[in-house]
């Protein structure tokens, strides 16, 4: 199987996910694409010189184009073995691609992905499903970085937990613990204009001259400046501060990061 991957230059074209695609690998990247309901902005890093990292991300649309899919993956190593992982990750994506609960999708990632047999690997994983008609999402942390969250109501950025007091019960939907996992599923209401901000350890511990890490304190201080007009912007503004946080420092690690804003589409009047 071929992963899908995209080119490394960035258009002023913003492509729209088409129903049933699944678009996303780890190579060189760097793009706007339209979602149900979500504008989203992709950035992938590679350490260089690899071609092909360690951070996989994947988007996706169903195939009524009412459910909108992401997935941040951060896979120990690189090569074959991350190839290899790429490959079961999108697999497990495109057949779960019409379902917005997740359950069956971490079940199955966790013993397919998250847990490889051999032991050759470890990854970490983000996992979220968006219901555009009503700004639901559901997502899934299996052991990555926290997702930043600037909301609108209230103006500010924290970090999207598990934990959060935010989270929200829906009708015959399971959340909490997923059997047969050690992961939880969380719902969360997403508002008009709100942004999730998704990325890999390679930008919260990244190092400046004197040694210091940024850490996720750092990172969180960052994001009270970015800019919230939209995902393209607040992605650009986040790397462009991480490397002025290093200064002459090189990246020690691949740097992927993507960011979601909640779109909703204006009716005509007299429209449906």
């Amino acid at each position: 199987m071929r992963v899908t991957c995209m080119l490394a230059e960035e258009t002023d074209e913003v492509p729209r996910l088409a129903c049933l695609e699944l678009r996303g690998g780890n190579h060189l990247a760097a793009y706007s694409a339209a979602l149900p309901g979500l504008a989203g902005w992709v950035s992938c890093h590679p350490l260089r010189p690899s071609p092909r990292g360690g951070d996989l991300y994947f988007l996706s649309a169903c195939s009524h184009g009412v459910i909108a899919r992401v997935a941040l993956a951060d896979v120990a190593g690189h090569g074959e073995g991350v190839s290899s992982a790429a490959v079961r990750l999108h697999a497990a994506l495109k057949e779960h691609i019409d379902e917005w609960d997740q359950s069956a999708l971490i079940r199955q990632l966790n013993d397919t992905f998250l847990q490889n047999a051999q032991k050759a690997r470890f990854a970490t994983a983000f996992l979220a499903s968006f219901y555009s008609d009503s700004g639901e999402l559901l997502f899934t942390n299996a052991g990555h970085m926290p997702p930043l969250w600037y909301r609108v109501a209230t103006r500010e950025w924290s970090f999207l937990r598990e934990s959060t007091p935010l989270s929200k019960e829906i009708v015959d939907l399971p959340l909490g613990l997923i059997p047969g996992t050690s992961y939880s599923q969380t719902a969360v209401q997403v508002d008009p204009d709100d942004l999730l901000l998704l990325y890999t350890d390679g930008i919260n511990e990244s190092f400046d001259e004197s040694g210091e890490q940024l850490g996720l304190d750092g990172l969180l201080s960052i994001a009270r400046d970015l800019p919230t007009e939209s995902a393209g912007a607040a992605g650009k503004a986040v790397l462009a501060a991480v490397s002025a946080f290093r200064g002459s420092v090189p990246a020690a690690d691949d740097e992927t990061v993507v960011v979601l804003q909640r779109r909703v589409l204006q009716r005509r009047a007299g429209g449906r």
